[in-house]
């Protein structure tokens, strides 16, 4: 992987994701568009109102990602679970922190979600987020001054050479900030290889849509570069 100022021409390569040895935890319901996202799928469940719940509390939700084993990089294959109907990309400003708990440097996150799964009860999230396969990192740990509230995120996805899904959303519809969402992941926890924090999906799909084997999955955000991943 690579550690760089700026992404460059790294994007026309495939990449291991940047990533050691470091845990990945991701954040939700930060954006307003994941709290309704949220509440969408687990209506039946009797689970929405929770999500509404945390999205004005002061404590967030944060929840274990994945580790190097189960994460991608740049051009590796993502996965989809084979229990699950509805599956869905999620691109995510994410964090690299250190072991004192600073933010260092950023990248690209794609928390891929088996929201059918989610859905049906709150319990099953760990089963519907952290699976091989389930995480992309990339293309590459860019260390930067802190992100323009006007950062765009761009998602999309093409299927057999047509765009099939596009998305856009920007920092400014962050509810929470970087350091807050840091400050609770290492509230009574220690980090002593740091850490990556995926920070919220503001960008859902519809629930008419799920990812197919195949797809390309393109994941865009100024001054971090382009996260292509295929579904295997």
């Amino acid at each position: 992987f690579a550690a760089i100022a700026e992404p460059g021409d790294l994007e026309g390569n495939e990449l291991q994701p940047p990533l050691l040895s470091q845990e990945v935890w991701a954040a939700g319901v930060t954006y307003y568009r994941s709290r309704e996202a949220r509440m969408e799928e687990s209506e039946k469940s009797g689970g929405d109102v929770f999500y509404d719940k945390v999205y004005d509390a002061d404590r967030p939700e944060l929840f274990f990602k994945g580790t190097a084993s189960r994460t991608v990089g740049h051009k590796q294959k993502v996965a989809i679970r084979g229990d699950s109907n509805w599956n869905v990309p999620e691109p995510e400003y994410t964090l690299a922190i250190n072991s004192s708990g600073k933010i260092f440097g950023y990248t690209i996150g794609n928390d891929m979600s088996s929201r059918d799964i989610e859905g049906a009860n709150p319990l099953y999230l760990p089963q519907a987020k952290v699976y091989r396969g389930a995480c992309a990192l990339g293309p590459a740990l860019v260390i930067k001054d802190p992100p323009s509230p006007d950062t765009a995120i761009r998602l999309e996805v093409e299927r057999g050479g047509e765009s099939v899904f596009e998305g856009e959303t920007g920092l400014m519809q962050l509810k929470r900030k970087f350091e807050d969402l840091v400050a609770y992941l290492f509230r009574d926890n220690v980090f002593p290889n740091g850490a990556y924090l995926l920070t919220g999906a503001g960008i859902v799909p519809s629930g008419g849509f799920t990812l197919n084997s195949g797809d390309i999955i393109r994941i865009s955000i100024d001054g971090l570069g382009t996260l292509e991943n295929e579904v295997e």
